[in-house]
Order: C-alpha cells, then sequence, then structure tokens
C-alpha cells in the first residue's frame, strides 16, 4: 500500500510503501525546538519518494541528520538520518494516518512535565538511544 501526504500548501508531496500504524514521539530538545513539542514521526526507512524537491529547503541540525521543511508554507516534512539513509516523517502528512497509534517514545529523559501520553509504550532514555548505536 502506498501511503501519500503533502504538505499545507501542496508544493511538496511525499510517498512511502512503508506502514505508518506506528508512530514515534521523540523528545529530545532539538524536537521540542523545531515542532513546539515532541516529534510525532513514523519511520520510511529509505522508502520516501519525494516531489516539489525544488521547494525543499535543509537544515543540517547534527553532524549525522538534517531536517527538513517546505520553502513555501514552512511544514515540517522530514529527519534524515544520514547512516543508515532512514527518513521519520511526521505522521500528520499522511492522509491515512487517522489509524496510526503511539507505539515507542524517546528521548524520554528530556521530555518536560507539562505534557505526558497515556499509552503505554516503550519509554527510551538518551542513552539507550545512543547504545543503539554503538
Amino acid at each position: 500500500m502506498i501511503n501519500q501526504g503533502s504538505c499545507l500548501c501542496g508544493a511538496v508531496n511525499v510517498a512511502t510503501n512503508q506502514h505508518i500504524e506506528d508512530i514515534n514521539a521523540c523528545h529530545c530538545q532539538t524536537c521540542q525546538k523545531w515542532n513546539g513539542g515532541p516529534f510525532l514521526s513514523v519511520d520510511c526507512q529509505d522508502d520516501l519518494k519525494i516531489e516539489g524537491a525544488d521547494n525543499i529547503s535543509l537544515y543540517s541540525s547534527s553532524e549525522w541528520a538534517e531536517r527538513a521543511f517546505c520553502k513555501k508554507c514552512g511544514t515540517h516534512l522530514f529527519y534524515h538520518l544520514h547512516h543508515p539513509s532512514t527518513y521519520y516523517v511526521p505522521i500528520a502528512l499522511f492522509e491515512n494516518s487517522n489509524l496510526s497509534k503511539l507505539s515507542r517514545q524517546i528521548y524520554i529523559d528530556s521530555k518536560p512535565d507539562y505534557y505526558n501520553f497515556v499509552e503505554k509504550t516503550p519509554m527510551l532514555t538518551e542513552k539507550d538511544i545512543l547504545n543503539l548505536f554503538k
């Protein structure tokens, strides 16, 4: 099944064959600053087709990743991990995301006290995440 989505103005369209049922919530400080709260995304692996790439602005947010947004409307489009190449796309971009569920939270030790999710999910700290890449 191809999952399709777009930015607010429609200048950038994305599509993936990956399942979008499982939502990740990242609570790191960079994602909070970028989103105004947690980054709710789906793992599209290296399977992201993009139309309207000339309307995308990239920001190198670390040595290992970049973030993208639409130049026209400012919609956040993806977080791209360079190695291995993996795209995390905001769940709200996809047209048929209403059946998705929160399945994992990362950087839980950076989550501020002013919000909590009721779903019971695995919760990984920054140290847990860094250990995955060793």
